[in-house]
């Protein structure tokens, strides 16, 4: 039976977004074509939550940085229990906390990477992004601390690692929950004086930095600006955004 694709003023939309707009009928269904597509895109995604973080190809390319990288693991003992305890995936294990116990010192900022819930999105676009980022962080002066490469955790994570650190500002790059068109996101969050015990309101997020989402340089530019504004100002959160006004004009 001969396929039958009606198009409207939708179409014209498609080359803004990835989004699934625009995908026209095959009678009552969708195309044929689109149907794969989508089942192919879920499947990149179920690969993605399931992906394992390169951890030694990572902390041999962070050597180019010259600082201490610590291999450090949260509390979960696989992938299962990550997806089904969040709480565990936000405390470090006892190994881990003695050694970042271990290289205490004060600094302007510790920079933690995360696998989250797409160690495809680190182990794609984290060289990438930290090319561009580091650069910038060195120029305005910031002093970082260790870095630190985290398996089986979350955004929160950040706290004990960055208050261990003793570390004014921490910088977790971590791998989104993939969506059907981006398995491949980084997000950054970005915490005033990490500690125990601190929400979600207390961090600023810089989302989708992807080659087809918030491009690198515009990812480090923002980042940049957060971080800085963060320090001026001994804030971040909810906080931060309302003082900072709109952080996409500020380049």
């Amino acid at each position: 039976m001969k396929q039958i694709i009606k198009q409207d003023g939708w179409e014209a939309l498609r080359e803004f977004t990835d989004a699934r707009i625009a995908l026209g009928r095959s009678g009552n269904s969708i195309p044929i074509q689109k149907e794969l597509e989508f089942r192919l895109a879920h499947a990149h995604a179920r690969d993605a939550v399931h992906s394992v973080m390169d951890v030694d190809a990572l902390i041999d390319a962070l050597k180019i940085y010259k600082l201490p990288v610590l291999a450090l693991s949260s509390q979960v003992t696989g992938r299962a229990q990550y997806l089904q305890r969040p709480d565990l995936g936000r405390l470090l294990d006892m190994t881990s906390a003695s050694m970042v116990a271990e290289f205490s010192a004060p600094n302007d900022l510790a920079i933690i990477i995360a696998d989250g819930l797409s160690a495809t999105a680190i182990n794609q676009n984290l060289l990438p992004l930290l090319a561009v980022l580091v650069p910038k962080l060195v120029s305005v002066g910031l002093q970082p601390g260790p870095m630190s490469v985290v398996q089986q955790a979350r955004v929160a994570i950040g706290d004990p690692i960055g208050d261990g650190l003793q570390s004014k500002v921490a910088l977790v790059l971590i791998g989104e929950r993939p969506g059907l068109s981006a398995p491949d996101s980084i997000g950054a969050y970005i915490t005033y004086h990490p500690k125990a015990g601190l929400t979600d309101e207390s961090r600023n997020c810089v989302s989708n930095i992807r080659p087809k989402g918030l491009s690198f340089e515009r990812a480090a530019d923002t980042i940049l600006y957060i971080i800085l504004e963060s320090l001026k100002r001994k804030l971040s959160g909810t906080l931060l955004k309302n003082n900072a006004g709109s952080i996409g004009n500020s380049f």
